[in-house]
C-alpha cells in the first residue's frame, strides 16, 4: 500500500495567538508542537497525528504547507 506522504514533507506552524485563557489540553498541544512564544515558527512532519494536533488549536496558529 503506497504512503500518502513523502519522506521529506513538512508543514510550518506559527503561533499567532496566546494560549492563555484556553483549556489545559490546548496549552499542552501548543507545547507538544514545540511552540513556546508568539510568532515562533516550527516545522513538523506532515502526518495525520500532527494534522490532528493542529486542528485542535487551529484558532491559535497559522499553517503553511
Amino acid at each position: 500500500m503506497p504512503k500518502k506522504e513523502s519522506a521529506g514533507k513538512t508543514i510550518r506552524v506559527t503561533l499567532v495567538r496566546s494560549s492563555i485563557g484556553f483549556p489545559k489540553d490546548q496549552k499542552a498541544t501548543v507545547k507538544a508542537l514545540g511552540l513556546r512564544r508568539l510568532h515562533q515558527t516550527v516545522e513538523q512532519k506532515d502526518n495525520p497525528a500532527v494534522r490532528g494536533m493542529i486542528q485542535k488549536i487551529i484558532h491559535l496558529v497559522k499553517i503553511e504547507e
